[in-house]
């Protein structure tokens, strides 16, 4: 797989691998069906903070248990800002929790209780006129 790109690019490639694996995206609302856009098109993207917090909150044992989250990413209220929900087509609300890797040096050094992740949300629609 890596004959000659040295140790970088193999390192590289590893990690890229790794990043697709892991599942970091994941799409909340996507239409298959696309229609002719007749109207504007609205989109837009904002950081959030999807948090996560264990059920059982006891040193070393929230690593075992479920975590729940503390703030609920719900498509509907990114898409509100496009307007009307019955005048929206070709519908696509996206989270990216790329940033969470790093960032899952949270739950270590909260002993597994809590994990910070702050993530993207990106939505895009079309408006019906």
């Amino acid at each position: 797989m890596c004959q000659n790109p040295g140790v970088r690019g193999c390192l590289s490639l590893l990690l890229m691998l790794l990043l697709l694996l892991c599942g970091c995206t994941k799409a909340l609302i996507h239409d298959d069906v696309k229609h002719a856009q007749t109207g504007a098109h609205c989109s837009g993207s904002e950081g959030v903070d999807d948090s996560s917090l264990a059920v059982l909150p006891i040193p070393f044992v929230a690593f075992f248990v479920p975590h729940w989250n503390l703030h609920d990413i719900k498509a509907d209220d990114y898409l509100k800002r496009c307007g009307e929900p019955s005048k929206l087509i070709n519908r696509h609300v996206e989270v990216n929790r790329t940033g969470c890797i790093p960032a899952g040096l949270t739950r270590i050094i909260s002993l597994g209780i809590w994990q910070w992740c702050p993530a993207i949300v990106s939505w895009e629609a079309d408006v019906k006129a």
